[in-house]
């Protein structure tokens, strides 16, 4: 095998992306001083990385390490409903069924009301205000307001106006989703059947809307390990 110089095997590792005359080390070197062109800019990183070692060994204290080291990653699903509060399997679809309705009807008017004057008092007929404005937000913004919800709920109580604001928002949540919309919707079903198993009656208000939101999430959006087993 030919003998390689060591500039040229770096040279074919690293390509250079600039052309820039090799520069001279004996040059002074004063950092505090900002380069006035680009070539003196260039020329000091040249000197900057002739100045650094060829290889750099990191110093470890072996007591510092711990022995047995693991990462937990939560790949957990929701909790179980408590007897009598699981939905049936024919309510969980017809609230898929109509939920899809609703998103249709969503994307049939979105360009509509995306021309009109964002205003709460002024909606279209058969829509309530809240998904009228909801609608008009792009997905970076639904995606921002879904996750300040979702952790907003995680330290607080379910309540109906924030029943709303998830519905809507998951009603405008485009398919497929992105990685940060699928993470933020399982977060928000697990939490939902967290706040459910505190719920101390099956005939609270809370346990529909608590199961309706995991539906719409498990079954709609195709998060089946989180789906709840039909009573």
């Amino acid at each position: 095998m030919a003998w390689v110089p060591a500039e040229s095997a770096v040279e074919e590792l690293m390509p250079r992306l600039l052309p820039v005359e090799p520069c001279d080390l004996t040059e002074g070197f004063d950092p505090s001083v900002p380069p006035r062109t680009p070539q003196e800019y260039l020329r000091r990183v040249q000197i900057e990385a002739a100045q650094c070692p060829d290889v750099v060994v990191a110093q470890i204290d072996p007591k510092k390490l711990k022995r047995k080291q693991s990462v937990n990653i939560s790949l957990s699903g929701c909790q179980p409903a408590p007897e009598g509060y699981s939905p049936t399997l024919q309510w969980q679809q017809q609230q898929v069924a109509q939920f899809s309705t609703v998103r249709q009807n969503v994307n049939k008017h979105r360009s509509h009301w995306k021309s009109q004057q964002l205003d709460s008092n002024v909606t279209m007929i058969g829509f309530p205000p809240l998904l009228s404005i909801v609608s008009r937000m792009n997905q970076a913004t639904v995606t921002s307001v879904l996750e300040y919800l979702s952790n907003w709920f995680g330290e607080r109580d379910f309540t109906p106006e924030l029943g709303r604001w998830l519905y809507a928002l998951l009603a405008c949540l485009e398919k497929p989703l992105l990685p940060e919309a699928h993470s933020l919707i399982r977060q928000l079903a697990r939490r939902c059947s967290e706040v459910r198993l505190l719920v101390d009656s099956k005939d609270d208000e809370r346990v529909p809307a608590l199961n309706l939101l995991i539906c719409l999430v498990s079954r709609y959006f195709d998060q089946r390990d989180l789906a709840d087993e039909p009573s």
